[in-house]
């Protein structure tokens, strides 16, 4: 036990961390940061010599706006772990000024609507093909859900990520492009997009050039030009979406799969299925787990209280999916019965789809 002299109070504590006396109290009972001795006749507060750093710590990371839960996690770890925390929260941060810029576009032009903001992109035609390819199975076909009728452009400084959700799979791909013009979110109709993507494969060496002028869309592709207009729905926000389905996930299990053999499995009459209704319907599940090799396998109904990391998915969905991706080789994330799978290519990172559980 450090001797009185040794200790340093709670104001001083305030001075020498940039922390308020008011944080510090807060940090105590929030178990972050609690002090060395609490005197039981006065209720005074003392800190050790040791406390000042991770106090500085809790000073900056309560500055750039970290969650109290991530601040008490960071204090205890590691360095490995708190670049980790802090990687996780940056990505976080330029997730959410990405968003507000755009939100700052769409509240501009409705201060001043008669002159929308222009934004022009120049694409190769394979790109665009291959990240349309990549969504266009997860788009929403239910008349009563008109706001997943199409798939969302969201352009950024220098390219254009492509999402698609019908709520039981999302569908993400990136293509670059040269951008010329403000950031813009832009829900391109289903029929649009389906008039363009045979146009692509006829483009060869030709750019596809987009232009985005509020709502007006004008495509020019392999000497054709499509025009139409913007769906008015709100799109979800799919990176909230993201965040609380998959985020990141470390104790996610993450399986290398051959498609073509995935594929004659699923296809296969007598692959398992276990009997649910879903939504009021019957449903035939295909239940995903992990053999002892650490491979993946379809469990039959007799297994599943024995196979703790398991996931039901709609079999057909997983087959979209997988064709969806376009790869030989794919990357299956499991992290459990109620968690998303998450449908990866190991060569990359920003194009995926997620397939929402069924409950088992």
């Amino acid at each position: 036990m450090p001797g009185v002299s040794d200790l340093h109070s709670i104001g001083e504590l305030a001075r020498a961390s940039g922390l308020t006396v008011s944080a510090l109290r807060f940090y105590d009972s929030a178990g972050v940061l609690e002090p060395a001795l609490v005197d039981p006749v006065t209720g005074y507060r003392w800190y050790t010599n040791e406390q000042i750093a991770p106090a500085r710590l809790v000073a900056g990371l309560r500055r750039i706006g970290m969650p109290v839960p991530e601040i008490a996690a960071a204090v205890r770890a590691e360095p490995a772990a708190v670049h980790r925390l802090l990687d996780t929260h940056l990505r976080r941060l330029v997730d959410g000024l990405a968003d507000a810029r755009r939100e700052v576009t769409r509240l501009r032009a409705l201060v001043d609507p008669a002159q929308p903001a222009t934004t022009t992109l120049l694409l190769t035609p394979a790109d665009l093909a291959a990240a349309v390819d990549a969504v266009r199975f997860a788009v929403g076909a239910d008349p009563e859900l008109p706001m997943l009728s199409g798939v969302l452009l969201d352009v950024e400084s220098d390219g254009v990520r492509l999402v698609a959700t019908d709520r039981y799979r999302l569908a993400l791909a990136r293509a670059g492009a040269d951008v010329d013009g403000p950031p813009v979110r832009v829900f391109v109709p289903v029929d649009l997009v389906d008039q363009l993507r045979p146009l692509l494969d006829a483009a060869d060496a030709w750019p596809v050039r987009l232009t985005v002028a509020g709502a007006d869309l004008r495509v020019a592709v392999a000497g054709r030009t499509l025009t139409g207009s913007a769906l008015s729905y709100d799109f979800p926000d799919y990176r909230r979406l993201l965040r609380k389905a998959v985020g990141e996930r470390p104790a996610a299990r993450r399986i290398p799969v051959d498609v073509a053999a995935l594929r004659a499995a699923l296809a296969d009459p007598a692959a398992p299925t276990v009997a649910r209704e879903h939504d009021g319907e019957a449903l035939a599940v295909t239940v995903l787990g992990v053999d002892d090799q650490g491979g993946l396998r379809l469990l039959p109904a007799a297994d599943l209280g024995t196979d703790a990391l398991r996931v039901g998915v709609n079999g057909g969905y997983l087959l979209d999916a997988l064709d969806a991706a376009g790869a030989p080789q794919l990357v299956l994330e499991l992290d459990g019965p109620v968690a998303p799978l998450a449908v990866r290519r190991p060569d990359d990172a920003d194009t995926y789809s997620v397939l929402m559980p069924i409950r088992l």
